[in-house]
């Protein structure tokens, strides 16, 4: 009868202390509990009804261990620790007893306190339990024991008490994958960066220029919980340099350095000379610009004038030497050039311009002409398109169709059964391009016969002939 009343204190003592204490915590279902509510003071948990009243899981004096009861669990240790929680894990102990493991009963004990509190109120047959909703300064002992059907074994009690503490997060600066090189931006367009950071709480950010506080004149800073924004609305190139953000927490800082360059158009060259003149070429020379607009001089534009007209024309594009050849200058003229800087941005604004002219001198040529042998073109005639067989149909017009190759030009004779039919107005004889056309209008089955074309010039003369046949329309 004495173990039927452990037995039954222990499977019901828990849920009874929790619906008579605020401080009892209730069990959650996947082995995380909610701890209990804490009022400021330690509160004593309500004493118990006299009646059968289970044995604490480890009293000032343990029993005796007995093969029925489990021994204790092995290895109690805290996993993670944040401000509001706590997550503790153990081992299943060596001895189980014979009656078999019912589950294990986590407890608290605040600091200065007596009492333990059970965390679950039935036992869960779980190794790792997270404790939540703790408040901030809390100090507890940990202990869990396992528990079977005789009754609880001795806990395990963990060395030291649990700190619930704010959990500071050491800060970090993630800056984006295109600002991890120099950031290059142009004379008046908008600066924007946007760097997020990490840290907890939130840490203070501050921004620097090649190592000086900002000119808040010219420069807006916006720091968020997450990130901080630098804004530039029209750049300068006194705006290049370095910016450094610090974001610090708790004696805790991380530092990230941003590279700024802002370029503009390059000055024009510093001078500008006329080495030699020869032939219908020009030497020139000129020296680097002293303004290279923040960034490198990517080539000179060389440009030539003619003194007659005025009008420049391009000779030369992202040409990287000093010197140049210019040629194929027209003789009896007289030049000015002209060289441009350019760089990322563009060209120069200005160019220098060479002060005296290049006279490309008139020499003394004497014409050689070749002789030439004039081919003769000569042919006499051929019919490259003879004439065709044709069917036609009386009171419609017909056209007999062939071509002819000859030079001088041939005289073109048409004729019909061996007779001359030019002047006749019934037919209309063209040629156009060596296409000879012979029109035959409204034709009667009486136009039927050969008809024969010929080609004459002084080389000869050639001819095709075509049978033409007019059917008469069927009476009925």
């Amino acid at each position: 009868m004495r173990g039927k009343a452990t037995r039954e204190a222990l499977a019901c003592g828990p849920e009874e202390t929790a619906s008579e204490s605020a401080n009892v915590p209730t069990t959650e279902p996947s082995g995380e509990v909610a701890a209990p509510k804490s009022t400021g003071e330690e509160q004593a948990p309500k004493p118990q009804e006299p009646a059968p009243q289970a044995p604490a899981p480890a009293a000032s004096k343990p029993a005796p261990p007995s093969e029925d009861v489990p021994s204790a669990p092995l290895l109690l240790a805290v996993e993670d620790v944040s401000d509001s929680s706590v997550t503790v894990s153990w081992e299943p102990p060596e001895r189980l007893g014979k009656l078999g493991l019912q589950g294990y009963v986590l407890e608290l004990r605040r600091e200065g306190a007596l009492e333990w509190v059970p965390v679950n109120s039935r036992p869960m047959m779980v190794t790792q339990q997270t404790v939540r909703n703790l408040a901030l300064g809390d100090k507890f002992f940990i202990r869990v024991a396992a528990v079977s059907s005789a009754g609880a074994g001795p806990p395990a009690v963990l060395d030291q008490p649990v700190h619930i503490q704010r959990i500071i997060e050491a800060p970090k600066i993630r800056v984006p994958r295109h600002l991890r090189q120099t950031y290059v931006r142009q004379v008046g367009e908008m600066i924007n960066l946007q760097i997020p950071f990490q840290g907890n709480p939130k840490p203070q950010a501050s921004w620097t220029h090649n190592g000086h506080a900002l000119d808040s004149q010219r420069v807006s800073v916006r720091t968020g919980d997450q990130d901080s924004i630098l804004f530039i609305r029209s750049a300068q190139r006194s705006d290049s340099g370095c910016y450094e953000l610090t974001v610090q927490l708790e004696g805790l800082e991380a530092k990230a350095a941003i590279d700024i360059l802002v370029i503009d158009k390059p000055g024009s060259p510093s001078s500008i000379r006329l080495l030699d003149v020869w032939g219908c070429n020009a030497a020139l020379e000129w020296t680097p610009p002293q303004d290279t607009g923040n960034t490198e001089i990517l080539g000179y534009t060389v440009q030539k004038a003619d003194k007659k007209t005025g009008q420049w024309f391009t000779v030369l594009e992202r040409y990287h030497p000093t010197t140049c050849t210019i040629s194929d200058l027209i003789v009896g003229n007289s030049y000015s050039f002209r060289v441009f800087s350019e760089n990322r941005c563009g060209l120069s604004a200005s160019a220098a311009v060479t002060k005296e002219l290049a006279h490309i001198q008139k020499t003394d040529i004497v014409a050689k002409p070749k002789s030439f042998v004039e081919r003769d073109f000569s042919e006499a005639p051929s019919f490259t398109q003879p004439l065709a067989d044709h069917t036609s149909t009386p009171g419609y017009s017909t056209q007999l169709f062939c071509s002819v190759r000859a030079s001088p030009k041939p005289r073109i004779i048409w004729m019909k059964n061996k007779m001359d039919i030019q002047g006749d107005p019934k037919y209309r004889a063209l040629s156009e391009q060596g296409v000879c056309t012979l029109e035959i209008r409204k034709p009667s089955p009486f136009d039927s016969g050969v008809y024969t074309c010929k080609a004459i010039n002084v080389l000869g003369e050639a001819s095709v002939d075509c049978r033409l046949e007019v059917k008469a329309s069927a009476t009925h």
